[in-house]
């Protein structure tokens, strides 16, 4: 089954070339089916980038998932066109009293900048704890799962000395889980972080499980118990150029950065990156869907349990 999104959004057009099923909101009305609620919290500044590369993602499922965009503030944006973000993006109190099978919040340029230094930090906890009773599964991605881990469990923020960027290699710890359900027991996925995430850390002061990690990096995948609470810390929506991007546009910048570690073939820059982690990332998307979504959301979203933590 499709993806459900407004009619004009530049991502139908985007993904219908890549033949990504994606189904208006037009042509979904006339469709007697319960889709799924997924709400988007885009925190990238290249918000029409990031929309493609998540709905791509969320589109290998069978279900019929209805997508919202959200943004937490409404001042001007440099890389985003004001009129999109009007036309696509609702405000978080459009949505306050409603409730939602699914939530992502995406990473942000943010790994060098205190907490209370984001500019929004205060809209990101009232979105974390208002999630606690209005969503059923929540997954956040990168710097956003610092900012859950700091929100929910008080945990500092930790930052590396050196970036973490490139591809890395990673293996899972419980085969039989079904958040890893059809992984091969070691997988590929980008990274692009000055986030730390100690399994230590996560192991004292956490009620999460680690589901996957890297000799390289730790922990790349946790959840709570109950399934309503997923955190992955790397990059598995990137397009197979995204790091290759980041790594010219803070080179232009005189930044002087490393190379994307695994990344370009032979270590050359002159020859074209592929992506490695295609495959995982759509498999790790389906399984939040499935089982920590789909599987275990109310049919009716008005009789979730305003008290289930």
């Amino acid at each position: 089954m499709p993806i459900r999104v407004p009619d004009e959004l530049p991502a139908v057009n985007f993904l219908r070339n890549e033949n990504v099923f994606i189904m208006t909101a037009s042509r979904a009305r006339i469709q007697e089916i319960r889709p799924i609620k997924v709400l988007l919290l885009n925190l990238m500044p290249k918000k029409i980038e990031t929309e493609n590369q998540f709905l791509r993602l969320l589109s290998n499922s069978p279900l019929q998932i209805d997508i919202k965009l959200l943004r937490i503030r409404s001042r001007e944006s440099r890389n985003t066109p004001m009129e999109h973000l009007n036309t696509f993006y609702c405000n978080f109190n459009d949505i306050l009293n409603d409730n939602f099978d699914g939530l992502i919040v995406t990473g942000a340029p943010l790994g060098l900048v205190d907490f209370n230094d984001v500019a929004y930090w205060a809209q990101i906890q009232r979105v974390v704890h208002w999630a606690k009773e209005h969503v059923t599964s929540t997954l956040f991605v990168c710097w956003a799962v610092q900012a859950a881990l700091n929100i929910l469990y008080g945990i500092p923020k930790q930052t590396r000395q050196k970036k973490l960027f490139g591809v890395y290699e990673h293996h899972i710890l419980h085969p039989h889980a079904l958040l890893t359900r059809g992984f091969d027991d070691n997988f590929l996925a980008p990274h692009s972080r000055y986030a730390d995430f100690q399994k230590q850390m996560i192991t004292d002061y956490t009620d999460l499980d680690v589901f996957a990690e890297s000799r390289h990096i730790d922990v790349y995948l946790m959840a709570s118990k109950d399934k309503r609470l997923v955190c992955v810390t790397g990059h598995p929506e990137y397009d197979a150029l995204t790091l290759s991007k980041e790594y010219y546009r803070d080179y232009e910048a005189g930044l002087q950065p490393a190379m994307p570690c695994n990344y370009f073939p032979q270590n050359n820059l002159e020859l074209l990156p592929r992506a490695t982690w295609r495959s995982h990332g759509n498999l790790l998307f389906a399984n939040w869907l499935n089982y920590y979504v789909y599987q275990i959301t109310p049919y009716d979203l008005s009789y979730m349990n305003p008290t289930l933590e």
